[in-house]
């Protein structure tokens, strides 16, 4: 295995995954409701979409480039009404003060839902292909090499979200009551102003 190529992913999958932007919060809301389990299985939906952007750039970076352009609108709009479906969900929700037991059926509803968020999270494309560029991943040629930044890329985002939803978990049994509710309500007023911001981008973009 290239150790360099492999650490190059690795730090690609984390800072795909580190910003605090509207999956983050849907995660660190999914923790305090739900516990760790709820947290890591919506990690896993990011990371699974991840892993599948890094196979599709490294595999063919210039196709991968080519069809981000083609499909940027669609997936703008889709993201958009996808993100303020979930903030709506997120303000009308009445979460308990203690995380709930959650069963098999959750968690994949948990997994689905952020995997299917991250695939069409503009953002989130934008910022792995600039990324994938920018860390000369582009250049990656053989399969082999590709299996090596896909795997990278999905561990360094498993990382992330592993600590972050760890480290939720541990801090909610410490905060006052009431806390949940007011991380559910912050987060769906972030996943409506980034779905409002995604269709306003689209909207723009036709009006000029």
């Amino acid at each position: 295995m290239d150790v360099t190529l492999f650490a190059k992913s690795l730090v690609l999958g984390l800072a795909v995954a580190a910003p605090v932007g509207p999956i983050g919060a849907l995660c660190i809301n999914r923790t305090l409701e739900r516990g760790f389990a709820a947290g890591v299985a919506g990690g896993l939906g990011t990371g699974a979409a991840d892993a599948l952007y890094a196979a599709l750039a490294a595999f063919g970076f210039a196709a991968f480039s080519a069809a981000l352009s083609l499909i940027d609108a669609p997936m703008r709009v889709l993201g958009g009404l996808f993100m303020l479906w979930l903030g709506v969900q997120g303000l009308r929700a009445r979460p308990a003060d203690r995380a709930a037991s959650v069963g098999r059926r959750d968690l994949l509803g948990t997994i689905a839902a952020t995997f299917a968020l991250t695939i069409v999270n503009p953002a989130t494309i934008i910022a792995f292909a600039a990324m994938f560029a920018g860390l000369g991943l582009a250049e990656t040629s053989g399969w082999a090499s590709a299996l090596v930044v896909t795997l990278g890329v999905f561990l360094g985002s498993m990382l992330w979200w592993v600590v972050l939803s760890g480290g939720v978990a541990f801090a909610g049994r410490r905060l006052p009551p009431g806390f949940a509710r007011t991380v559910s309500l912050l987060s769906g007023v972030t996943l409506i102003l980034f779905g409002i911001y995604a269709l306003g981008s689209v909207a723009l973009r036709c009006l000029v």
